[in-house]
């Protein structure tokens, strides 16, 4: 054996390790190009919760195709907890058996068949919520096994993450998909805690910025080392955070709750500030069975419009008055989105002089000034014309309900 001088072996030894260095240097970045819009779908969670099978999702993905939600827009298929079996003998993910006999890569096969994008839900702990395997030491191969079964969509949570800081572990979830190569979206379910707003818009394409919804207008439930929030406590928490959504990368205020109970007046309420927020419309009841009310809400193209104008402007509360509140958001092309919301349980007339009352919004750079500019006024859940910004506008606000204007010029 031929004696190589020491120098020169630590030359290589160093160029080994250089080079192993820069084979490992991480991508922390989220796929580009996605989620421009807010994302749209649905989700087994509110509805199911654990009670999850491969039929239900065929079933729930036929329903999406056959009442018009694809059409309008509503892309996702998304399986939450519960889904997951054991890890093989090389540690990867196995759906359970007994639930998914067919497995979850023909589970995608039939989704994307409906021309329909299929997600799934993991956790950056040890175990999810539900007590299942969670990605903790595993991000990669989870991720590896992801792409193989050719998910488009990852909704990541944050149970039993103890002494994870979140933007670290939600980093490295990102990493594992960059090195998996599939392009899914990814939406970080940290429930808020670690200011997710301020950091996820290079890591994920949505962050929940509230601890999870429950189906009521307006309660808290108190579950006692958590709480679960109505739709009205969940809208107050997005005030301070508009300035931080936009394509690409939104706030996520949870799913929806329509057709799972509230009344079609309060889930006609309830979907249209989420419209107004700019929010991921992520609904959750059972599609199989959803009654005239649930779909025509689900389904209103003018309000899907707002949602999902290119702008990505989240809306903001512009003023409040016994219990009836204004909210605007800036749409494109110079149009505005106008909500009047009553939370109290009695109607609330409702006067706005359009004239006498200029709007500038500096998050958008956008001004709202009837004065200068006559509007058009259009009430989409009446799907009608309703007159100009030339005189004021009068009406009378139901109980737990909105009136809507899209104002264009």
């Amino acid at each position: 054996m031929k004696k190589i001088p020491l120098l020169l072996l630590g030359l290589i030894f160093a160029g080994q390790a250089f080079g192993q260095g820069n084979n490992y240097v991480q991508n922390y970045k989220k796929f580009d190009n996605l989620a421009l819009t807010p994302p749209m779908g649905w989700n087994s969670w509110n509805k199911f919760a654990c009670n999850v099978d491969e039929k239900l999702i065929r079933e729930v993905a036929d329903a999406m195709v056959s009442t018009g939600l694809r059409d309008a827009g509503y892309t996702y298929i998304n399986l939450d907890d519960c889904w997951h079996g054991d890890r093989d003998a090389q540690g990867f993910i196995q759906p359970d058996a007994k639930r998914f006999p067919s497995g979850m890569k023909a589970l995608a096969d039939y989704i994307h068949g409906k021309g329909l994008k299929i997600g799934i839900y993991s956790d950056a702990g040890s175990q999810t919520c539900g007590g299942r395997p969670g990605s903790r030491g595993y991000e990669f191969q989870d991720a590896q096994q992801y792409a193989a079964w050719g998910i488009d969509y990852l909704k990541y949570d944050w149970c039993n993450t103890e002494g994870l800081k979140a933007e670290g572990a939600y980093k490295t979830i990102t990493a594992a998909l960059r090195k998996a190569g599939r392009p899914m979206v990814l939406s970080i379910c940290e429930w808020g805690n670690d200011k997710p707003w301020e950091w996820g818009p290079t890591v994920g394409h949505l962050w929940r910025t509230t601890g999870d919804i429950y189906n009521c207008f307006d309660c808290v439930v108190d579950h006692g080392t958590w709480k679960s929030f109505g739709t009205m406590q969940i809208m107050d928490k997005q005030a301070a955070l508009r300035q931080y959504a936009g394509p690409g990368h939104w706030n996520d205020p949870d799913m929806l709750e329509v057709g799972n109970g509230m009344a079609a007046n309060e889930d006609r309420a309830h979907f249209t500030m989420w419209a107004m927020m700019a929010a991921p419309l992520i609904t959750g009841n059972d599609l199989r069975q959803m009654s005239p009310a649930t779909k025509e809400t689900l389904t209103n193209r003018e309000l899907l419009a707002i949602d999902q104008d290119p702008l990505g402007v989240q809306g903001f509360r512009y003023a409040t008055k016994d219990s009836l509140e204004t909210w605007l958001k800036p749409l494109a092309n110079g149009r505005w989105a106008v909500a009047f919301l009553n939370r109290s349980r009695r109607p609330q007339p409702v006067r706005f002089d359009w004239q006498a009352t200029p709007i500038t919004d500096t998050v958008a750079k956008a001004e709202l000034n009837a004065a200068r500019t006559t509007y058009r006024l259009r009430d989409p859940w009446a799907k009608k014309d309703v007159g100009t910004t030339k005189k004021p506008f009068a009406a009378t606000v139901p109980a737990h309900d909105v009136t809507v204007l899209v104002l264009s010029n």
